[in-house]
């Protein structure tokens, strides 16, 4: 009995000194989760044993992991994602299998698609349409989270927004306006546009000051043909009046400070272009001429330039058109009972009977963790411990192989009697 008693003692001094032993070895590996080797006493009891019978030996009651906050170690690529908090991210692998990781080194394939280093998609809720143009996310439903590859579409411009002080102490040019002649007017200020195919169109707006004070002329000219006022013939300008105080009062004699423009053909195959001229915030003050606000709302089309992803898991799309769009937001998982997750290997975990059911959600809410971009969770296996834990299970295994050892030599005394 002796024997058998060393020998379970031997065999958990071995597999503590195995367990130790991955931990050093997983020292550097991302995400990694440390284990913790955990004993149980052995005895065989019966009805009738006495309450001081010897035990029987020693038993390995479980590995269970440890799945405490590693470090976070700050990298210069935008996909290596860290959590700071609870929670896993989701992965699918190539076979439809689902899995759970806290290693974020993630890249794109050449499908686009952002993967690990054993081919996992990421997997993120879908970005929609939302009120009023807000972008909402569908966590409902999981989908790959993909890198777009095409070039995105252009938006032809629908508004110009001018906010310009024409300077009240301007005088009126003595001669009919003509763009090409500088002192037909008093001043200018220009724009780029872009019709529905993305294709820009340079979009020049001139300033002449009326003969009757408070008033002012502006021509629109977009690649050098006039564009008049919505209804108007070609060479109309728009009519401006202001107030006594400089604000802006009226355009074409309408209390409002937008005016639409007749339809504008670009004559290449784009869609006639219709604009909307915002003139809030143009002032006629006793100053210089200023332009405090001039923009648009058209782009052209753009590649990926990058991807930023926020604390929240929300994965933005930059252009080369200056553009951004939202993909969709990284989903998270979390478990009753993590420890109960089922080890598959490359820094992964599947679900398991004693973990039970992933409960999904979001970076930030409940008791999910934020994410990091650009940044990595290091292993948390504390080498110092580990070290000591290995001289401990060195001198464990010792002493159960000395046991042996000894009995042995009892067993040969007793043999060796006559």
């Amino acid at each position: 009995m002796t024997f058998r008693i060393a020998l379970s003692g031997l065999n958990a001094a071995s597999t503590e000194l195995e367990v130790t032993g991955n931990n050093i070895a997983n020292s550097g590996t991302n995400g990694f989760k440390e284990s913790r080797t955990e004993f149980g006493d052995l005895f065989a009891n019966a009805i009738q044993d006495t309450a001081n019978a010897a035990g029987q030996g020693v038993r390995v009651a479980r590995v269970a992991q440890q799945f405490s906050q590693g470090s976070i170690d700050f990298t210069s690529n935008n996909l290596d994602l860290a959590i700071s908090g609870q929670g896993f991210f989701v992965l699918e692998s190539p076979d439809g299998t689902q899995a759970f990781t806290r290693a974020g080194a993630y890249s794109v394939d050449r499908n686009g698609y952002v993967i690990n280093n054993g081919n996992d998609r990421l997997q993120i809720y879908e970005a929609t349409a939302g009120v009023g143009g807000s972008t909402t996310f569908n966590t409902g439903v999981l989908q790959d989270l993909q890198l777009p590859t095409t070039p995105s579409a252009p938006s032809a411009t629908g508004t110009m927004s001018v906010a310009v002080n024409l300077n009240s102490s301007d005088t009126t040019p003595g001669i009919a306006f003509d763009p090409a002649v500088s002192t037909s007017y008093n001043r200018s200020t220009s724009t780029t546009v872009y019709d529905s195919l993305g294709n820009a169109h340079t979009s020049t707006m001139y300033y002449v000051k009326g003969a009757a004070p408070n008033d002012w002329d502006q021509y629109l000219y977009v690649d050098g043909t006039n564009v008049p006022p919505a209804g108007q013939a070609v060479g109309t300008p728009f009519a401006l009046s202001f107030s006594s105080s400089g604000a802006l009062s009226t355009i074409d004699g309408v209390a409002a400070t937008t005016a639409d423009t007749a339809a504008y053909d670009p004559a290449n195959g784009a869609a006639s272009m219709t604009l909307t001229i915002d003139l809030t915030g143009t002032t006629q003050y006793g100053s210089s001429f200023a332009v405090n606000n001039l923009s648009q709302d058209g782009f052209t089309s753009g590649r990926l330039a990058g991807v930023d992803i926020d604390a929240e898991g929300v994965v933005f799309a930059r252009y080369t058109n200056g553009q951004s769009s939202a993909l969709g937001k990284v989903a998270m998982a979390k478990f009753n009972n993590q420890q109960g997750l089922r080890q598959v290997g490359d820094t992964n975990w599947a679900e398991s009977f004693a973990s039970g059911t992933p409960q999904l959600g979001e970076a930030g809410t409940s008791s999910f963790g934020q994410i990091q971009s650009g940044a990595l969770e290091a292993s948390n296996v504390d080498i110092a411990a580990q070290l000591v834990n290995l001289i401990t299970a060195q001198r464990n295994f010792q002493a159960n192989a000395e046991v042996i050892s000894t009995a042995d030599a009892v067993t040969q005394t007793i043999i060796n009697i006559r």
